[in-house]
């Protein structure tokens, strides 16, 4: 069988035309370069090419057979069809037309259509295939080295580090389930919640303009949610988890280690490596040097610091729906809305959230390019950084602003009864539950968490799986009938081939970006606010054990063939990775300090409860904090045209959760002495855990000691023999 390092598909144009031209001077400098080139023609037209050997020979002797321990699973002379498929995908994009084309340029031309490796028999095609790239294999280990022989060393790292990732977020899932199991054991007995429920006499302030006065313990259900969600147990896990994220990143980076060891990549240049691949294509290659414009990266900056302030605006976008959306519920004629207008305002914009993060998800990839192209980056890698990063900030943005005010803003930027703030002068800014706001950002996070992982992996394999089917029954010619007599003409047993490979779904150089992408933003969601989502972790955790092989079916059955790349890490992802925990970090100390009723819930029992006063008593310590928290507001002192219809006789004050005098509306002693402990915490918080990640970090190392006595050994002995080779030549 004839073995193809590509396939050139293109439409079939007229003779003398001008696509028809410019394709003919590509091939014929593909044919100057030693390439062998075989055409079939069919509904389209397919160009088959193969490299000389003498190409792939120059690539071993330039960088001394770096693929040797692939080689041998092989043959000792072939080089790794990785390898060949690499520096075959780089000198056809890298070849130039007399016109000064090259070959991306005549695929927007429409010249060509497409250019893409084959998925060829292979033995270990054929193990992927039937072992891992099946839902009954979702328990089982990885073939990591087949991985790497099939789609190359940055593929193989990915799902490497994602199985690492998997394995280890199974601790923090069974972390996150014990204290979500504690907080169900508090459910009905916090004293808190208990006091709510019994406020039957508890007047509160309405919540919107003309909506009624209420009854604290109307909200009992919600407040021993709250409770359940916020307690002492979280403020444990939320510690581990800080923990857990950098022991997770210095087990990852020792088992990178292991990994490309063993591959004997753990010091590869990747400069080094396209150096040479530029020199095997054009002998009169000239390296572009290294350049930084000032004026340039200040344009980016400030693009990029405009973006952002649209993804903010966007987040503003939302509060604005959330407020008038509680405000129409609260005057719905139905009831479940009437009653619950704040839990269906929450829920509905969550759901809004989730519908802007697809959207701005597409568009934020385009403005991202837009900006790597300003910047002119020197090489690929450098480009891929450098939209690696961009990207990252703004979907960090678009998922986390509205999480954002969420859990720092919501009710402490709204005012007070008689001084409301208001969004165009009209409708009143959102308030907490008396018990806090913490269940609003723990139903958010659920619900932005369970559609990512349900519907958008939906749509990641039914859309390339309908795809195929459609392009498979388009593309796939009918059967001529045969006439009597006839005989039929023997097909190419390549046309098959080309043409099976050609109604999969398209790759390109984001394919396997997106799913770090993905995944990084889960690990965020995971990590940063998981203090008030406990069950983060239990979700990511079921979600990765599918998207292992969801990813292996793509790669292995609905996509072409990914071109591989070579590597020995994640790349700038870890970066990204480490920036995500010590925001975890700030995130986790900020959410326990000012979302939660934590700190506040301390403070009154260690200076104003009755257990201050009695040094003996049976009464638990948080009794009266409800009463305690909540201010008085004098009802003749609401704003003109506010208030519901309701008699004043009876009606004189009304509750709010606020630490504010009853006289002036200023703010209390105990409102300042909880500010002083919420910072102070806070402080603590961040400085203990950052401690605690430093002294991780130093107490495992990057590099087990096995790997750096291998590569001792390695220089040892290759130093030795060079030396005794020198004194033996000099001998003879």
């Amino acid at each position: 069988e004839e073995k193809w390092d590509f396939v050139l598909v293109s439409n079939i144009h007229e003779m003398g035309s001008e696509k028809e031209i410019k394709r003919k001077k590509f091939l014929d400098e593909l044919s100057k370069k030693g390439f062998t080139i075989k055409k079939i023609e069919d509904t389209k037209l397919f160009y088959g090419v193969r490299a000389p050997q003498h190409v792939f020979r120059k690539y071993q002797c330039l960088l001394g057979k770096p693929d040797r321990r692939l080689q041998s699973q092989s043959s000792p002379q072939d080089i790794p069809v990785t390898t060949r498929i690499r520096i075959v995908h780089f000198i056809l994009h890298n070849t130039v037309t007399p016109d000064f084309e090259k070959l991306q340029d005549l695929i927007k031309k429409n010249v060509f259509e497409a250019a893409f490796p084959l998925h060829e028999k292979e033995e270990v095609r054929d193990f992927l295939k039937e072992k891992w790239a099946r839902w009954r294999g979702v328990f089982s280990q990885q073939p990591i080295e087949k991985i790497r022989c099939y789609f190359g060393e940055k593929v193989a790292l990915y799902f490497a580090w994602l199985g690492w990732y998997t394995c280890l977020l199974g601790f923090a899932a069974l972390a996150g389930v014990l204290t979500f199991v504690a907080g169900i054991t508090l459910f009905s007995s916090s004293q808190v919640s208990r006091e709510i429920c019994e406020a039957n006499t508890t007047i509160m302030c309405p919540l919107c303009d003309k909506c009624p006065f209420w009854v604290l313990s109307d909200t009992c259900t919600y407040a021993k949610v709250t409770h359940m969600i916020d307690n002492e147990a979280t403020v444990i896990f939320a510690m581990f988890m800080a923990i857990w994220a950098t022991v997770f990143l210095e087990l990852w980076k020792r088992q990178r280690a292991k990994v490309v060891t063993n591959w004997e990549l753990y010091g590869w240049d990747e400069e080094e490596e396209e150096l040479a691949m530029q020199l095997i294509n054009n002998l009169q290659h000239e390296p572009r040097l290294y350049q930084h414009s000032y004026f340039r990266s200040t344009i980016v900056l400030l693009l990029v610091l405009l973006m952002i302030v649209v993804l903010i605006g966007i987040a503003h976008a939302l509060v604005i729906y959330r407020v008038i959306a509680t405000a129409l519920f609260s005057q719905s004629s139905l009831g479940l809305l009437h009653e619950q207008a704040d839990t269906m305002a929450v829920m509905t914009g969550a759901v809004l959230h989730y519908l802007t993060i697809v959207i701005m998800t597409k568009i934020n990839r385009r403005v991202a390019l837009f900006l790597c192209d300003l910047e002119k980056p020197r090489t690929f890698s450098q480009r891929e950084n450098n939209f690696t990063m961009k990207i990252f900030t703004f979907q960090f943005f678009t998922n986390f602003s509205s999480l954002i005010y969420i859990a720092f803003f919501l009710g402490r930027i709204n005012g007070h009864p008689g001084h409301y703030v208001r969004i165009a002068g009209r409708w009143r800014l959102e308030e907490c539950h008396p018990s806090g706001c913490i269940t609003d950002l723990f139903i958010q996070m659920a619900i932005i968490m369970t559609l990512k992982q349900t519907i958008s992996n939906v749509m990641e394999y039914f859309i390339p799986w309908i795809s195929h089917k459609l392009r498979k029954k388009h593309k796939r010619p009918k059967k001529r009938n045969m006439m009597l007599g006839e005989e039929e003409e023997a097909e190419d047993p390549c046309k098959r081939q080309w043409l099976s490979n050609y109604e999969l779904n398209e790759v390109n150089i984001f394919s396997l970006f997106n799913e770090f992408l993905e995944m990084t933003i889960q690990y965020s969601f995971t990590t940063i606010f998981v203090a008030a989502f406990p069950l983060a972790p239990l979700l990511a955790f079921i979600n990765n054990l599918f998207e292992i092989h969801l990813d292996a079916i793509k790669m292995m059955r609905l996509y072409r063939r990914m071109v591989p790349r070579k590597a020995n890490d994640i790349g700038i992802w870890l970066q990204v990775l480490e920036a995500i925990g010590i925001l975890a970090v700030i995130g986790n100390g900020l959410v326990i300090a000012i979302t939660s009723d934590f700190i506040p819930v301390q403070v009154y029992k260690y200076m104003y409860s009755h257990c201050v006063r009695e040094n003996h008593t049976d009464m638990d310590c948080s009794t009266g904090y409800i009463n305690h928290s909540l201010s008085i507001f004098h009802i003749r002192n609401f704003e003109p045209d506010t208030l519901p219809d309701f008699n004043g006789d009876e009606i004189e004050e009304c509750r709010y959760r606020d630490y504010r005098n009853a006289d002036d509306y200023t703010y209390t002693v105990q409102f300042w002495h909880i500010f002083a402990a919420r910072l102070a915490f806070l402080i603590l918080f961040e400085h203990v855990a950052l401690c605690v990640k430093l002294i991780a970090a130093w107490y495992i190392p990057d590099v087990p000691q096995k790997v750096k006595n291998h590569l001792l050994h390695r220089k040892h002995t290759d130093l030795h023999k060079e030396l005794s080779m020198m004194e033996y030549s000099t001998e003879v």
